[in-house]
């Protein structure tokens, strides 16, 4: 079936070609990204995406336009999600790239866009019963600096482990920081339960500030549920009664083993019903 983007305000067929060789982000990995969820023509937690992305491109030093504002995106998502004839859900991403040109003569500074979308299975909304089978990648490590919780164009760390957790058939992969602890997974972030507290690595770990991240802890204060941003060794994901992870297209997947430990979902199954069911349906 024919497909369609959006790039730079316009749409275009998905085969079209829209960047040269010195393509900045073809480069380098030179900008960022947002991946969004519509349920139904609504964009999920929209206002957490567009504070993201704006932090994002203030943080990588582009150029944003007076245009450069939510509505406009929100518009021509909606827009390429009917072009594209998704009737219910779909996954959309935004792909910010600074452009042509060499480290020190890039030609300028405006944030090229792509916009892409796919379908969505209706299950996507649903907790995942069966919960996922995932180890720790020990291959590449996470730097925690100033730019570790941006989903940045550079995702070589995540595209290896990735890699590796496709070819040991497994679900995910758990990425470490330098200093071997936690900092998240290939496409989510991640949370344990230890004695009824639900603990999660603070940014300063190097994790992505994932957006569902956001509003759980969010969610969490507000209703008075315990829980820590703190440091996370192996051993206390090893040692934890619960394992799950956060991510704006899926909401909360639990984890039902990490190399021969087992996992329950008692609590994870919980705060899906009270706090991800109400965005979804």
């Amino acid at each position: 079936m024919e497909s369609f983007i959006n790039f730079n305000g316009k749409v275009l067929k998905n085969d079209k070609p829209i960047i040269y060789a010195d393509n900045h982000s073809f480069r380098y990995g030179d900008g960022c990204f947002e991946n969004l969820k519509i349920l139904n023509g609504k964009i999920i937690l929209e206002a957490y995406h567009w504070e993201r992305l704006f932090i994002s491109l203030q943080i990588l030093q582009f150029n944003k336009p007076n245009f450069f504002i939510s509505h406009q995106f929100r518009d021509e998502i909606i827009e390429l999600s009917k072009k594209n004839k998704h009737k219910k859900a779909a996954r959309v991403r935004i792909t910010i790239a600074r452009g042509n040109g060499g480290l020190y003569d890039v030609e300028d500074h405006f944030p090229n866009y792509v916009i892409q979308t796919w379908d969505l299975n209706s299950m996507n909304n649903h907790f995942n019963e069966n919960g996922l089978t995932v180890d720790f990648y020990w291959q590449a490590k996470k730097s925690y600096d100033t730019f570790s919780h941006l989903k940045t164009n550079n995702f070589l760390c995540y595209t290896m482990a990735a890699l590796w957790a496709k070819e040991n058939k497994l679900n995910d992969a758990i990425i470490l920081n330098t200093s071997n602890r936690v900092a998240d997974t290939t496409l989510a972030n991640i949370f344990i339960v230890d004695n009824n507290i639900i603990k999660t690595p603070p940014l300063s770990e190097g994790c992505i500030s994932g957006v569902l991240r956001k509003y759980l802890l969010k969610s969490l204060k507000e209703n008075n549920i315990p829980f820590e941003e703190k440091p996370l060794t192996i051993e206390d994901v090893l040692q934890a009664s619960e394992v799950f992870f956060t991510n704006s297209v899926y909401g909360i997947r639990w984890v039902k083993e990490i190399g021969n430990t087992k996992y329950n979902f008692t609590i994870s199954k919980q705060l899906h019903n009270k706090f991800i069911v109400p965005l979804y349906f």
